[in-house]
Order: structure tokens, then sequence, then C-alpha cells
């Protein structure tokens, strides 16, 4: 199967920079799309930033200009999500998930990471 394996969250002061990573494990023959989601308590998960496999990139309003979503070089076995200036509004707990075709099983469309806490200080 899939595993996705986020890191790089943390506490930060309003206006800082943090930098969080997906580690992609598995069987992969192709990656349709890889995102990062938000969530914060009593509020449903909102879509943050989308990255296709033509490396068309897609965010949220809230996030355009701030934050950008990349991959490793030549490679789809980490994603990652820059996130600049950021504000209080930002805390969240963010999400890895992927879109991806495995090989011999098919399309898996919705797997997800365990999460990492982002904290931004006023």
């Amino acid at each position: 199967q899939v595993q996705l394996v986020e890191s790089g969250g943390g506490w930060v002061q309003f206006g800082g920079s943090l930098r969080l990573s997906c580690a992609v494990r598995g069987s992969i023959s192709r990656f349709n799309a890889m995102s990062w989601y938000r969530q914060v308590p009593g509020k449903e998960r909102e879509l943050v930033a989308t990255i296709t496999d033509g490396d068309i990139t897609n965010y949220a309003d809230s996030v355009k200009g701030r934050f950008t979503i990349s991959r490793r070089d030549n490679a789809w076995n980490t994603v990652f999500l820059q996130m600049n200036s950021l504000k209080p509004e930002d805390t969240a707990v963010y999400y890895c998930h992927a879109d991806v075709t495995l090989v011999n099983v098919g399309r898996l469309r919705d797997t997800w990471g365990q999460g990492t806490q982002v904290t931004v200080g006023s």
C-alpha cells in the first residue's frame, strides 16, 4: 500500500516560515496528485495546496502568495509545503494526501498521513 509520513511542523512566530515534508513510500506507478490539507478543531478539513503529475499547482485563496507546494527534483518520493509569512489563522494540523496508482493494485484516491501540528504565535 501507500504510506505518507509528514514532518516539519512546530511553533513559529507570526511572520515566520516553516517547511513541511511528506515522505511517500510504496510501489507507486503513477502520482496523480499530491495535496496538503489542514484542520482545526470543530472545523472541516480544508484543502491548502495541490500539485498534479503535470506539476500544475493550485492553492486556497487564503494561502496564495505565501505557501508553495513542490516535489523533490525529478522524483515524487517527497512533497514539500513551504509556508512563509505565517499568521495565527494558519494554526492547524496539516495533513498530506495522496492520489496515486499502485503497481498491480490500481488507483488509490485517498491516502492520508498522520498529520503534523503547526502553531503560529501572535
